[in-house]
């Protein structure tokens, strides 16, 4: 399940994340970016449905919990910028693994920060900085639905992340020979096909 709030440039997507690391280790929680929307020409009459092309990332942070060590926040971490569609390196913060909602309500309060960080001039966002900052109260709550402290099975977590089927076992690959890790824990995501 991914959710979209939609500006006139600015986009945020909030959506349930998983994923398994080089060690083995799976992350679970919250991923929220910052998107820019690639302006479209109008299309049919006044009344014509319009598309919506969310395609330009530049600031990501993900709200993540290790189930090795959960609770502790371990594997949130922010990026930054992008090239192209390319996530930066992960910044861990103190502030983050302390206070993550309070950490992610402060960081999306100030959208224009967010695009300077990632080499982008805030003008490109104009009006939509101050409707952004109106509506952090509920993209901070739909994280929250989608955090690592929110019980939830192994199917729970499937249900929300399924689309993320091809990158699980692109990560798979990852995994050095000899690093075992827990097939029947991933297995929906590596029956799950297109």
């Amino acid at each position: 399940m991914l959710i979209t709030f939609s500006f006139t440039r600015l986009a945020v997507q909030v959506r349930r994340w998983f994923e398994i690391g080089p060690d083995a280790t799976t992350e679970r929680g919250a991923r929220v970016e910052l998107l820019l929307l690639d302006p479209q020409p109008h299309r049919g009459s006044e009344s014509a449905a319009q598309r919506l092309v969310v395609d330009t990332p530049f600031w990501r942070a993900d709200l993540f919990d290790r189930t090795d060590r959960p609770g502790a926040w371990a594997a949130a971490h922010v990026h930054p910028h992008f090239d192209g569609v390319e996530p930066s390196d992960r910044v861990f913060s103190p502030g983050l693994t302390t206070d993550p909602w309070g950490w992610l309500t402060e960081q999306l309060s100030h959208p224009g920060e967010r695009l300077r960080d990632a080499g982008l001039d805030p003008a490109v966002a104009g009006d939509d900085l101050d409707d952004l900052r109106t509506e952090v109260p509920h993209i901070v709550g739909a994280a929250r639905r989608f955090g690592p402290e929110q019980p939830m099975t192994r199917d729970d977590d499937f249900h929300l992340t399924r689309d993320a089927a091809e990158r699980v076992r692109r990560m798979l690959t990852l995994i050095p020979p000899g690093v075992g890790y827990d097939r029947e824990e991933l297995r929906p995501w590596l029956e799950q096909r297109p």
